[in-house]
């Protein structure tokens, strides 16, 4: 078995037109988001866990279909998209989400 660990981020989403009590939580992982590593939820904790169950089943079909986890560029891909979008989103200092396969 082998553990990956994943950045997340984490941010408020809404219609402009929306008032803000109507905001969902937008859960993604910049790295893995070009294959589905994104989800929502009403709440941060039911985003977060949609993401966990999300990027379970994406790592698990990528590894199936003998695809490779490319880490260095997976790594700089990420920081390119964060410090495009830095003033809009929150991310964490160490993984939020941790897959066993």
């Amino acid at each position: 078995m082998k553990t990956y660990s994943f950045q997340v981020v984490l941010e408020k989403d809404k219609w402009p037109d929306e008032p803000d009590e109507k905001a969902v939580w937008r859960a993604y992982i910049p790295a893995l988001e070009h294959k589905g590593a994104a989800s929502w939820g009403y709440t941060q904790r039911e985003a977060l866990k949609n993401l966990q169950d999300a990027v379970e089943l994406l790592v698990e079909y990528l590894l199936e279909q003998g695809e490779e986890i490319d880490f260095e560029s997976l790594l700089a891909n990420e920081e390119e998209n964060l410090s495009e979008s830095r003033s809009q989103i929150q991310v964490s200092d160490v993984p939020l989400i941790a897959v066993i396969v």
